[in-house]
Order: structure tokens, then C-alpha cells, then sequence
């Protein structure tokens, strides 16, 4: 089962899934750690489901939902989670406050929030959020959307966890079009996003990269990003001026997932 991890964990506390395998001396610790999550990624794995043309014909589905309707798989999900960034960060870099991007950014950032000891803020659709709020324009496959922030919800120098179901930023081969995740949070976003203050064009991914501008804007530090699925063949962890951690790679396929 192919498993993708941060290509640039920090320098000081390199990822324990991939440092392992590279350092045979790895401490009792680490390794445990390692392999505690490399067994919560193959219990993750196995409850993704894949709906074939759905919602169109073309587009395979991935359905992270069965995590959530399991308390014990939910429990795995923090779990994993948890462990990547205490081992990524450790205790003096761990976040202050972990950002969910709507819609399915929110059904997890609130539990990891509370599980890291950090404060929770959403990331939300235009107009969906009261008081001031800072705006950010990002382009999807058929057209723009607008991401806002609650002015007043990070403080400067904050440090920040950005957290979303998938990362499906890039532009797909065309061997791969057929394959393009869709749905309200999970469409392969391709393009970049432009400051709705500024109007300064930037070459970044989409939704993704618009949170990470809002955060930044509000005076923020920006740890990185963390999502449940990538869509590999998209490279959208190159569109990211941030560290990217995934759990699992999507549009896999294998003996023990249901069809």
C-alpha cells in the first residue's frame, strides 16, 4: 500500500515514518511510534470506500465517511494524526491553533484541536461567517469561490495547523482526467489565489493555499498543512508554500478495500 508523508518535515524532527526505515539506530520511542501509525494508516485505509461516476460519470468518489460513523476509527484518525505532530514538531512547536477548511476540514480540525491542546478556527464559504472577516478569492475547475476568516480568531505570531480532507490541487495528466476527485471540498483545484484586499495574483493551489494567505494575513505562522488523502498524480503539494503531511494516498487500489 503506497503511504505519502511530508516531503519537507521539519529539519529538526524529520517524520517518524520515514525516518525509521533510513536509521536503524532510531530510538525504542520513535520506532514504536512508527509503528503504531504505520498500523492506524492500514485500518484508515481499509474504510475508504470508492464510488465509481459519482456525483458524474467520470469521477471516482472517495468516501472518508465510514471513519466518522466508527468511534473507534474516529479514535484512529485523531490517533494518527496526534502522532505526526508530535513527532514532526514536538512540544515547543506545536501549534496554537489547528484552521479546518470547510466542509470536511470541520469534521475532523475540532477533535485534533482539542486532542493537541490548541484552539480550533474554521476556514468557511463567503458569507457563512458574522463580524469582520478577511477575504480570500481562489479558482476551482469550473470557476471561482471566496474563503473567509474571522478577523479577530488568530493573533499574531500564532503558530498554525491547516487541516482538510484532501489535497487534489494541481493539473492532471491527461491519462488521469477521468479520475479528478470532485464534491463540495474535495474538486481538483488547479489554479491560484488572489488577495480580495490587494488583488495580487499568486501561482498557489486553491483552497488550500487561500487559507494558508488568510493565516499568514491575520499575522499567523503558517506550520503546515495536514490532509487525510492526496491525490498523487496532481503534485498539489507543490502548489503549498508549507510543509505537507498526508495520510494516505487516494485512487489506490486494493484486496482488502470494499468497491
Amino acid at each position: 500500500m503506497k503511504q505519502s508523508t511530508s516531503s519537507h518535515p521539519p529539519p529538526d524532527a524529520p517524520d517518524a515514518t520515514t525516518h525509521s526505515a533510513q536509521n536503524p539506530r532510531l530510538s525504542p520511542t520513535a520506532s514504536a511510534t512508527a509503528a503504531e501509525l504505520s498500523s492506524l494508516k492500514i485500518r484508515l485505509h481499509d474504510a475508504l470506500r470508492q464510488f465509481p461516476d459519482f456525483p458524474s460519470p467520470g469521477i471516482l468518489f472517495e468516501d472518508i465517511l465510514p471513519i466518522f460513523a466508527d468511534p473507534n476509527l474516529h479514535e484512529a484518525l485523531i490517533r494518527a494524526l496526534e502522532l505526526h505532530v508530535s513527532s514532526s514538531y514536538g512540544e515547543n512547536h506545536k501549534p496554537d491553533v489547528v484552521v479546518g477548511l470547510e466542509a470536511r476540514g470541520l469534521l475532523f480540525g475540532p477533535s485534533l484541536a482539542l486532542r493537541l491542546g490548541a484552539g480550533f478556527v474554521p476556514v468557511r464559504k463567503q458569507g457563512k461567517l458574522p463580524g469582520p472577516t478577511e477575504t480570500a478569492r481562489f479558482e476551482k475547475e469550473y470557476g471561482e469561490d471566496f474563503f473567509q476568516i474571522q478577523k479577530d480568531s488568530i493573533r499574531q505570531g500564532q503558530k498554525v495547523l491547516i487541516v482538510d480532507d484532501i489535497i487534489a490541487t494541481g493539473t492532471a495528466p491527461s491519462s488521469h482526467l477521468s479520475q479528478l476527485l470532485s464534491g463540495e471540498a474535495g474538486g481538483a483545484r488547479r489554479y491560484g489565489v488572489t488577495s480580495s484586499v490587494s488583488l495580487i495574483h499568486t501561482p498557489l493551489g486553491g483552497s488550500a493555499a487561500a487559507a494558508g494567505s488568510l493565516v499568514e494575513r491575520l499575522g499567523g505562522t503558517l506550520l503546515g498543512y495536514i490532509f487525510i488523502l492526496e491525490l498523487d498524480f496532481l503534485n498539489g503539494r507543490d502548489k503549498l508554500q508549507a510543509p505537507v503531511y498526508t495520510l494516505l494516498s487516494s485512487q489506490e487500489k486494493s484486496s482488502s478495500r470494499p468497491s
